[in-house]
């Protein structure tokens, strides 16, 4: 039996399951606010074309609105000034997008304080328990944000200070960077950013670190509670925008089930 053959059968069996990591993609989705002057991003919208009607009578369809960066999405390194000779969406290899990923969990600490940022010392710990993050690889960061998915307000968890939610440190950010082979990075929360990191130094270094090192960014995940700490499988799909900064993704994670 080929190998893929044995993965089908895997599949069919339920020895290998297939989990959704992709939040619903809505005019409810929770999208990112920047404060003034800043410009932002629009929630996704669907314009009627035609639905078993005049303008169609044996046919529905929509025209979608929405920008690269709403819902669960992946951030392209040319999203970033650091990364802006780098690649845009449709440039990334597919090799890029697909294999193992590893879970940081820090659900408890994120409940505990929502502004709880990933150190160097937290990642170096994860490794001295269960080895190199995987070359070509993927790093999740489970905080339980996505429980919050279902209200902007909670999801977002500003205040007149700011958005506080939990992501990675400067020093975290750099470390990643600069000692690892991963692909990317994903987060649960609106942007793969802390929410105070816009006062940060540098500010969002999890953008300024990553994206200029051609790493990826996806936002937005669900169901990292259904994930071993190692041993699962990613594929991230983006849509191939030629010249995009991101693009909305269907992000699925194949786990063995013993």
């Amino acid at each position: 039996m080929s190998t893929l053959s044995t993965l089908l059968s895997a599949l069919s069996a339920g020895d290998v399951e297939l989990v959704d990591l992709t939040a619903p993609l809505s005019p409810d989705t929770p999208v990112l606010q920047l404060p003034a002057p800043f410009a932002n991003t629009i929630p996704l919208s669907l314009e009627k074309v035609s639905d078993f009607d005049e303008a169609g009578p044996g046919w529905a369809w929509n025209d979608i609105h929405t920008g690269e960066h709403t819902g669960t999405h992946l951030d392209a390194p040319v999203h970033w000034i650091t990364g802006r000779d780098g690649l845009s969406v449709d440039r990334i290899a597919p090799e890029r997008l697909v294999g193992p990923v590893v879970v940081v969990d820090k659900t408890a600490e994120a409940q505990a304080d929502p502004d709880f940022l990933l150190e160097p010392e937290h990642l170096q710990a994860w490794e001295a328990e269960h080895g190199r993050f995987p070359a070509g690889g993927w790093l999740f960061f489970r905080t339980g944000w996505s429980s919050r998915s279902g209200s902007q307000e909670e999801f977002l968890n500003a205040d007149e200070s700011g958005p506080h939610t939990p992501g990675i440190s400067v020093a975290g950010a750099r470390w990643l960077a600069e000692n690892t082979e991963v692909s990317g990075y994903g987060v649960e929360t609106v942007g793969i950013d802390a929410g105070a990191a816009g006062g940060f130094d540098p500010a969002f270094p999890a953008h300024h670190f990553l994206l200029g090192a051609d790493k990826y960014g996806l936002t937005q995940l669900q169901n990292l509670h259904r994930l071993p700490v190692t041993g699962a499988v990613v594929v991230v799909a983006p849509l191939p925008v030629v010249g995009g900064t991101g693009s909305p993704a269907r992000v699925l994670a194949l786990v063995e089930r013993s």
